[in-house]
């Protein structure tokens, strides 16, 4: 039995003093933060939050996240992790989907988690700066609640292209054996100094990133809004040893650096990169530039954001994503469940201590993805003789835009409310900057006019900024087959890329 909050607190007893977390305020040491989350789960109890519990968390990369986070595992709590740019609705759909007895959002992050929270019929709590307004624990000291290796310890909304998002559920175990087998691979020890300025709300920054450089004791530095001046100012203020970004993020970087040189990442020892395909080019020119090595890793929300990773020391091949992890297996398997020879497509399977147990009350969602062990990813790859995955595409329509997964259905449902839109289809583009673009082509009602300005103003008070398309198509009807099924392999998407946002009445 073990809390994933536990390596917080044993640090904390082992040296209180060293540095846990950087932020825009003073440092934070293990012994503040072990008191603060102890305050936190203490204020959580008094509330009347118990084991297991849901709580919905909305909050940026910043050490109050930190805190808010362990203390609901040091409380036997589940975190319910949310989109800072989450709107009401959203907000107030996994907040009913979860069951939360609790929404806590930072007090920054607008109005969408208060007003998810009266929706819900929930008490909220605002975040402060250093949780100021939790009182001190009454027992700083007392250990975290004893937590079995697959009870939930956090609920990590994702979704496929059909229904509503679903809640995959990760355990204190696949918390804890993400964080020990990338300890491993990079090789960390407490020395290390770690930045990042993903979101801890993703899986990556929060159970890669954040419970990997907890687990060994090192400093994590944070950067709550991405900003490529920034992270490099962070870099050289905290002597980085490690970053973690999205192919985005390096892009930004490089062309960001200005007159740096590699003597400006001379601690750097490795980035690692996730979230996406990283184009080989920006891989080439930062490494030349800089003398930096950036290595590549797969994962999903339902695998802890672990499953295959490049590794120290390996000969790194073009578009692979490196080898599964200690204590994992990726298979490659046809239609017909078989095993692929090396080198032709087929799914990507993956098995392993990281592999969630199940999504949140979806038993038939869970049957269908996770068979004799073994996780469904939709995924198409490759694996060579050597054991190097290749992620080739998707049998799913996901969009990842920037490093966030983009629904197309979930967006489309929000599109078909709009009183002037009779058909859509959402698909991704090409993008030199995001990696992809949300496109939608669609067919308005007779008479209707087009202003794609006033459309995505309306779309932005129903969806995070980033699941907005920023490509309107407007045509006449979109292509079907013969049940009358759109056909979004159909759509021209040279058409839709060179279209400009319309205007006028619609034929």
């Amino acid at each position: 039995m073990s809390n994933a909050a536990q390596a917080v607190w044993d640090h904390a007893s082992a040296d209180p003093d060293r540095i846990a977390l950087r932020g825009a305020g003073e440092p934070w040491s293990y012994g503040h933060l072990r008191e603060r989350a102890a305050a936190f789960a203490a204020q959580l109890a008094a509330e009347g939050v118990r084991a297991g519990d849901r709580v919905l968390l909305v909050c940026p990369s910043v050490p109050e996240f930190a805190a808010a986070y362990y203390g609901i595992h040091a409380a036997g709590a589940v975190a319910v992790t949310a989109n800072t740019m989450s709107t009401r609705p959203e907000l107030e759909y996994l907040g009913g989907d979860a069951g939360c007895s609790l929404v806590v959002d930072w007090h920054e992050v607008g109005p969408a988690a208060a007003e998810a929270a009266e929706a819900l019929g929930i008490t909220r709590w605002a975040l402060q700066d250093e949780l100021a307004d939790v009182p001190a624990s009454p027992t700083p000291d007392a250990e975290p609640h004893a937590t079995a290796d697959d009870d939930d310890a956090v609920i990590l909304y994702t979704s496929g292209t059909t229904g509503r998002p679903k809640g995959a559920q990760l355990t204190h175990g696949n918390l804890i054996a993400c964080a020990t087998v990338f300890n491993e691979v990079l090789e960390f020890s407490p020395e290390d100094r770690f930045g990042t300025a993903l979101p801890l709300f993703h899986v990556f920054g929060q159970a890669v990133v954040m419970g990997t450089t907890l687990r060994a004791g090192a400093t994590l530095s944070l950067l709550a809004r991405f900003d490529a001046e920034g992270l490099l100012d962070l870099l050289r203020r905290d002597g980085l040893t490690v970053m973690a970004g999205v192919p985005t993020m390096w892009n930004a970087l490089l062309h960001a650096a200005g007159d740096r040189t590699p003597a400006d990442f001379a601690t750097l020892r490795l980035a690692a990169s996730g979230g996406a395909s990283l184009p080989a080019e920006v891989m080439r020119a930062f490494e030349e530039r800089f003398g930096c090595v950036i290595l590549e890793g797969y994962g999903l929300s339902e695998t802890t954001g672990a499953a295959t990773f490049n590794g120290l020391g390996r000969e790194r091949k073009p578009a692979c994503v490196g080898i599964a992890l200690p204590g994992s297996d990726v298979a490659i398997r046809g239609d017909d469940g078989q095993e692929r020879p090396i080198d032709e497509v087929g799914e990507v399977f993956i098995r392993g201590p990281v592999v969630m147990k199940g999504y949140w009350n979806r038993p038939e969602a869970t049957a269908e993805v996770l068979q004799d062990g073994w996780l469904r990813t939709g995924d198409l790859g490759t694996k060579d003789a050597d054991g190097d995955i290749r992620i080739v595409d998707r049998k799913k329509d996901l969009i990842i835009r920037g490093g966030y997964n983009v629904y197309p259905r979930e967006v489309e449902e929000v599109l078909y409310e709009h009183p002037d839109i009779v058909e859509v289809a959402v698909i991704g583009l090409p993008d030199d900057h995001f990696g992809e673009e949300v496109a939608a082509v669609l067919s308005l009602r007779e008479g209707a006019t087009f202003d794609a300005t006033e459309l995505r103003t309306w779309a932005k008070e129903r969806l995070s900024a980033y699941k907005v398309p920023r490509v309107f198509q407007v045509v006449d009807a979109l292509p079907k087959g013969p049940t009358g099924k759109i056909l979004k392999r159909a759509i021209d998407t040279d058409a839709v890329r060179g279209a400009q946002p319309a205007s006028g009445a619609a034929s």
